[in-house]
């Protein structure tokens, strides 16, 4: 009776291990992907999208979990009205055709229970490319403001724009694009 009574423990202990990841739903208002390009090797242009929803899910103690972010391309703010529209434009995020950019991964990385990186797809422009992101910081708790459980991170990445189809003004407006994403999410 007693290896029965184990034996049911230990396999609902399992199942609810496999159960075990949380839910979280992108806080749209803290969440903001930015970017960096050289602008003909004079300075360093910066933007941001100011609309992005999505879900994460995390088993920190078990090391896995995943991320669906949708980013809104026509968002895109860099301080210059017309350079924004320049960007919606076809030359380059071409935002009537392709409104959203979005990054999917199921293969997070770990460090103990701190997340340290995620690879996935970022679909942008229509095309479809693996990108990895390193996670520089990493904290979950109570948001004292909210009163709700949130993790946040900042991530950083590189892509190379003309790997996505949007190639206007290369080499002389960079090709290589520094991706920063601050990030925070609130538990379901």
């Amino acid at each position: 009776m007693i290896r029965k009574l184990c034996s049911i423990t230990a396999a609902g202990l399992l199942s609810f291990s496999v159960l075990a990841a949380d839910s979280y739903t992108i806080d749209s208002h803290h969440t903001f992907p930015s970017f960096e390009i050289s602008h003909l090797g004079f300075s360093t242009q910066r933007g941001r999208f100011n609309e992005t929803s999505g879900k994460v899910t995390l088993d920190a103690a078990a090391g896995k979990g995943s991320i669906d972010i949708s980013v809104n391309t026509a968002s895109i703010s860099t301080g210059l009205k017309e350079l924004e529209e320049h960007l919606r434009g076809k030359e380059f995020f071409d935002s009537g055709q392709f409104p959203l950019m979005t990054f999917k991964s199921d293969t997070l990385s770990f460090q103990g229970e701190k997340l340290v990186g995620a690879d996935g797809i970022l679909t942008l422009h229509g095309i479809s490319k693996p990108v990895h992101l390193d996670v520089e910081r990493f904290y979950c708790g109570m948001n004292v403001i909210r009163l709700k459980y949130t993790c946040g991170a900042d991530a950083v990445g590189t892509i190379k724009r003309s790997e996505f189809g949007v190639d206007k003004y290369v080499p002389a407006v960079g090709d290589e694009v520094k991706v920063l994403i601050q990030v925070e999410a609130v538990k379901d």
